[in-house]
């Protein structure tokens, strides 16, 4: 073993052995994938049927559902998954079977059948179990003789996992919105594949690192905790031995099926109307809900009992572990807002549309920010095939078809950009006039498509909409177009193909097609319409711009305590809210909000989750005794868990509370919530403080 990493830290690049950017680039393959997915699922489940690029027109709260499942599953799973590989497979296996599980549920995802979509979402979840937890193991294995090492390799793979999500989210996106969703769920297993492939042709370079199950002593470095074994020894307090009895054991099992069978009772009971939990219904409260308490009542009573069995300081810790987990999935459940609500928010709320300069600038802009990271990444391709070409030839070739691959991707998305063409054009629609529950007159246009019959009592206008395309259209001329959102304010012109995909679509589905004939008027100057998918590229941007500002800061003598961290954390994440609150104040109807807004919130949840999110696992191999960290590490991820979920089901909200209330009524309560759940953990740090006897 130690000839394996002494021969892996001989072929170094940019300081490093050349294995860890094999996995940095295995990481980041993976992360573009699961991004790139994990931005259309939402906005393709709840896209209206008919539109330029036709959706399932879920309701949020249902897509919601399915999602949060989705994504809690996705931090059970690889609890197993590194149980599996500790026992069995070793490492290095797992990753690869994780990696080809993952890429068969991007290929299953990419037929857009109800079928498929359950099956590869299931799939994905199996794959990431096995994947995620053992990646950042061989990593750990690799720098064992050479600990000083380790941050800089986590830092340097960390910044994989940010560029692949970094383009997942704008090329699957772009190319899902701009052709269509099977191309863009299409790409992400493309990826996936071609990362599965890079890291099984790199075998020859690792040796025996990842190839046997490691020992149990070694869980601590698989869940990327920066404390050695030693240092975590010298931490370990005497204490009396606190085995399960068969009453935990009895309560742990009951507690996993209600929340498991709750996590998949969610989406079932809304999409399917099959209700598991109908039984425990109690009043207005659902049965699921009813279960859900019951379950949580069993949990912490179960938590409880097993801390107060444990010596004074040990237990202090513990308490001062579960008070951080309790605050982390406040974070979660604002921060993940980004996968659900705010995706439905830029997509039906923000003003996308720039022209003019606006539109120049964004080009440039937009250029430089894809361009140069492809640049620096391109070349760090370049040092690792100088280094590593004679032992692994086939890894490096197939990251240089990826790499092709993505440069291709990328000028055409430029390209296509640059030569959009704004137009105005006119077209026909029927004038209502109604009164909204203030008493006030509301007026709405509705189209006038090749299938609609106008009465002769309907009032008949001529209205104009840009459109930007790349294409060359005169004025005159007479087009087809189309929809592009949910309320029918921006549209799309239809090629042949798509008209007579359009018309198919609505045979099928027994509606009105939405193919709506207009004419050019004028040809205006440069248009472009950024996609959905853009804004959630902004937290991997920023995540790369700030991240080594706050480990300077943390290493410093002004280095915070962590309840002010994780204080920090949310009130600035409420913040971000606050401010879509202010900036979506008075919206409604077919009014649109500035996408500033929108890039400042981003921006804020990226500051607060800087302030938060590296600070928890750090915490739990500093609290926890070295022999209980694996359990430690799995209820850290349960409470990571349990955010996802509630992000999902509570974001699945915002149609329901724009509705009743408003647009700001939904973002405050992502105002409130984090920001006084921080005041409260900083308010507690005294307390902490004590309870972690001499732990900073």
């Amino acid at each position: 073993m130690s000839t394996d990493i002494q021969n892996l830290f001989k072929d170094k690049v940019l300081g490093h052995p050349g294995g860890l950017f094999v996995l940095f680039f295995t990481e980041m393959w993976e992360r573009f994938s699961f991004y790139g997915m994990r931005v259309l699922l939402v906005n393709f489940l709840t896209m209206a049927a008919i539109g330029y690029n036709p959706g399932w027109e879920w309701s949020v709260e249902n897509a919601g559902a399915l999602f949060g499942t989705y994504a809690m599953l996705l931090y059970i799973t690889p609890i197993l998954g590194g149980i599996i590989a500790d026992k069995l497979t070793g490492y290095r296996w797992a990753v690869i079977i994780g990696a080809i599980i993952m890429t068969l549920g991007h290929a299953s995802m990419a037929l857009e059948t109800e079928l498929s979509l359950y099956v590869g979402l299931a799939l994905l979840v199996i794959g990431t179990g096995f994947f995620k937890p053992n990646i950042t193991s061989i990593i750990s294995e690799m720098y064992k003789k050479n600990p000083e090492k380790k941050d800089g390799a986590y830092t340097i793979f960390y910044m994989g996992v940010n560029a692949g999500a970094f383009f997942g989210m704008m090329l699957c996106g772009y190319l899902a919105e701009k052709v269509g969703w099977s191309y863009g769920f299409g790409l992400a297993g493309i990826f996936m594949l071609l990362g599965t492939l890079q890291f099984w042709f790199s075998g020859n370079l690792f040796g025996n690192i990842g190839a046997k199950p490691a020992k149990v002593v070694e869980i601590e470095d698989v869940q990327d905790a920066d404390n050695s074994i030693a240092d975590l020894e010298e931490k370990e307090v005497e204490e009396k031995p606190n085995p399960f009895t068969t009453l935990d054991k009895i309560l742990i099992v009951i507690c996993s099926i209600i929340g498991l069978g709750y996590a998949i009772n969610d989406p079932m009971s809304k999409i399917a109307n099959i209700d598991m939990f109908s039984a425990l219904q109690t009043g207005a409260l659902e049965g699921q809900y009813v279960a859900v308490l019951i379950g949580l009542g069993l949990f912490l009573f179960l938590v409880i009992s097993r801390i107060f069995r444990y010596s004074a300081i040990v237990r202090d810790r513990m308490l001062a572990f579960i008070i951080f987990a309790f605050f982390t999935v406040f974070f979660w459940l604002s921060f993940e807002q980004g996968a659900s609500s705010l995706i439905v928010f830029a997509r039906d709320n923000v003003d996308r549309m720039l022209s003019g300069s606006a539109a120049t600038i964004f080009n440039i802009v937009n250029t430089l920010l894809t361009v140069i990271p492809l640049l620096i990444i391109t070349w760090v391709l370049y040092l690792l095939w100088k280094k590593t070409f004679n032992k692994i030839p086939y890894s490096n070739i197939v990251l240089v078809v990826c790499f092709a691959f993505m440069w291709v991707l990328v000028g055409w998305m430029l390209n296509r950009d640059y030569n959009s063409k704004a137009y105005e054009v006119s077209y026909r629609a029927i004038e209502t006039t109604t009164t909204n529950e203030a008493g006030e007159a509301v007026t709405k246009y509705v189209p006038v498509s090749e299938e609609t019959q106008v009465a002769d009592t309907d009032k008949v206008v001529e209205r104009t909409v840009s459109i930007a395309e790349p294409i060359d259209l005169s004025v005159g001329q007479q087009i087809n177009m189309i929809t592009k959102d949910n309320d029918g304010t921006t549209y799309a012109y239809l090629s042949e193909e798509r008209l007579a995909i359009a018309r198919e679509n609505g045979k099928a589905l027994d509606k009105d097609n939405g193919v709506v004939p207009a004419t050019v008027q004028e040809i205006k100057e440069n248009e472009v319409e950024i996609t959905v998918s853009w804004f959630s590229i902004l937290n991997s941007f920023f995540i790369i711009v700030f991240a080594s500002f706050f480990s300077k800061w943390w290493e410093s003598k002004y280095n915070p305590s962590a309840a002010t961290k994780y204080a920090l954390g949310l009130i600035i994440m409420g913040i971000g809210f606050g401010l879509l609150a202010w900036g979506a104040n008075g919206v409604s109807g077919t009014m649109k909000v500035s996408m500033i807004w929108l890039i400042l919130a981003y921006l804020f949840h990226t500051l607060g989750e800087l302030c938060l999110s590296p600070v928890g696992l750090s915490y739990v191999s500093k609290l926890v005794p070295a022999r209980m960290i694996a359990l430690m590490f799995g209820m850290w991820y349960l409470a990571i868990a349990i955010g996802n979920k509630l992000a999902a089901v509570l974001g699945g909200q915002i149609e329901n509370i724009t509705k009743e209330y408003n647009l700001s009524t939904f973002f405050l309560i992502f105002t409130i919530v984090p920001i006084l759940a921080g005041v409260l953990v900083g308010a507690l740090n005294p307390i902490l403080k004590k309870l972690m006897h001499g732990v900073k």
